[in-house]
């Protein structure tokens, strides 16, 4: 990134703004700064790659849609996995006191909740079984806001941290999953066709 040197006044009520011929790759682009409102800004995305670029600006879009959700709705609740594992835990509570097969159907969806801080842990590139057995054990011993500490690859306390995620998202991630698995569950039985016979050509 490459920036000229000559930089002029925007005008007499915004005394030190200044606009600068800024260079990014073989682009050349004007760049705004100094303003007083301050109100607008852009996001330069770079990467080696198409695919690159086109990740961190889905990555970019979501995080700007859940800080929309979060200031639309201020609810939060803790990340780094605590909030998985307690409902987990809730659901194997209800599980134990409902009959029938309903109560299998209810420890399998508790285990996929605990899978969601084991899948955290391995894309930090930690043993995922010590950490979720060692998250699971501090809930069980009253830690409500225990969590994974992904910089120190240990169980911490995320209220302390200041790890907290937006209740709308973690909502809608959750019927958005539970919605999925229950159109899997109503397909009884795939039915296929047998193969069209092809004539011999000669």
């Amino acid at each position: 990134m490459r920036y000229n040197r000559n930089y002029y006044s925007l005008n007499n009520n915004n005394s030190h703004a200044r606009n600068s011929q800024v260079m990014i790759g073989e682009d050349k682009l004007l760049r705004f700064s100094g303003c007083k409102s301050g109100e607008a800004c852009t996001v330069v995305l770079r990467g080696a790659s198409n695919q690159i670029l086109d990740e961190a600006e889905r990555s970019l879009h979501d995080a700007l849609c859940v800080l929309t959700r979060t200031v639309v709705d201020t609810r939060t609740v803790y990340g780094g996995g605590c909030t998985e594992i307690q409902m987990a835990a809730a659901v194997d509570v209800a599980a134990s006191s409902t009959p029938g097969k309903k109560s299998m159907a209810m420890e399998a969806y508790a285990r996929a909740l605990r899978k969601l801080p084991a899948i955290v842990a391995d894309n930090g590139g930690y043993d995922s079984s010590e950490l979720v057995t060692g998250l699971r054990a501090a809930h069980a011993e009253g830690k409500c806001a225990a969590g994974l500490d992904m910089y120190a690859g240990t169980v911490g306390d995320m209220g302390k941290m200041g790890v907290r995620e937006s209740f709308k998202s973690k909502l809608m991630v959750l019927m958005s999953a539970s919605e999925a698995a229950e159109m899997i569950l109503r397909v009884d039985d795939i039915i296929k066709s047998a193969p069209r016979q092809r004539s011999e050509q000669y």
